[in-house]
């Protein structure tokens, strides 16, 4: 699965790089309508307590006449002292991985008309610490852009597509020892949609909110990311940014909802 899902990042990325050397041979210094930006955070902590943390993240898009297209490319890791036991049963400090994901997902866009496209996507996410150790998801559907001004941006997707997950380790007691029990990985048809939406609310400040749906029968997943971002040139912003995350299906001690909030200087390009 996970090669499949590569394959279809790289197909994605094909076309839509294939579509921009067209444009920009019929445009000359035309580039295709593309943009771009990256975020990096980083926290770290010392003395009464010990913490690093990191998250970066990278984004693609294209919007001319013919394509609507993005990509993006997202990881984040943390460190911390955590309470463990030893082989004698004392507590002790480790400074360990508390946190460690990264996805990447792409869609191509192909307009109809001014406001409505046919997209293709896929998405792959990895998470050490999650209800899901990977889940990866293809689709095709229709999209339409509802809204578009100076000021507003608002767009939805929905389509049928395919994923595949694999749990997270379970843990059980056997004879006497906690010990993970690999789980099998699903697969199932979905439902995807999306829903994303920017606000220009000065010269300078802008709020932009995406929600995604991925459901299914045995598991739904929700995920909702908000930013608020402030520009500081033309090119430098600062970012506050909080994420949700949600399955419906998790082993006995996960919790269902994940959250993320971040501060994040951003380059534009």
């Amino acid at each position: 699965m996970k090669k499949t899902l590569i394959a279809s990042l790289c197909l994605l990325a094909l076309a839509s790089f294939t579509a921009q050397a067209q444009d920009a041979g019929d445009s000359g210094a035309n580039n295709g309508g593309w943009t771009g930006s990256g975020e990096f955070g980083f926290a770290s902590a010392r003395g009464n307590s010990r913490t690093d943390n990191a998250n970066a993240k990278l984004g693609l898009s294209q919007e001319n006449e013919q394509w609507k297209n993005n990509f993006f490319l997202n990881g984040m890791r943390s460190k911390g002292e955590v309470s463990v036991q030893d082989a004698e049963g004392n507590e002790i400090n480790r400074f360990t991985t508390t946190a460690n994901r990264y996805d990447a997902g792409a869609s191509v866009g192909y307009k109809l008309d001014p406001r409505s496209y046919i997209v293709g996507a896929a998405r792959y996410e990895h998470d050490d610490f999650g209800a899901n150790l990977w889940q990866g998801i293809v689709s095709l559907g229709y999209g339409y852009i509802a809204l578009k001004n100076e000021r507003n941006e608002l767009s939805f997707e929905i389509g049928p597509g395919y994923k595949r997950y694999r749990p997270a380790d379970k843990v059980e007691e056997i004879d006497g020892v906690n010990t993970k029990l690999r789980q099998p990985t699903e697969g199932e048809a979905v439902a995807r949609g999306l829903v994303n939406y920017k606000f220009r609310i000065t010269d300078n400040t802008a709020f932009e909110d995406t929600f995604l749906l991925e459901a299914g029968s045995k598991n739904k997943y929700y995920q909702n990311d908000a930013g608020l971002s402030v520009s500081m040139t033309k090119k430098m912003a600062l970012k506050l940014g909080f994420q949700a995350r949600y399955n419906s299906n998790v082993q006995p001690g996960t919790k269902n909802t994940d959250t993320l909030t971040t501060t994040n200087l951003v380059y534009n390009f």
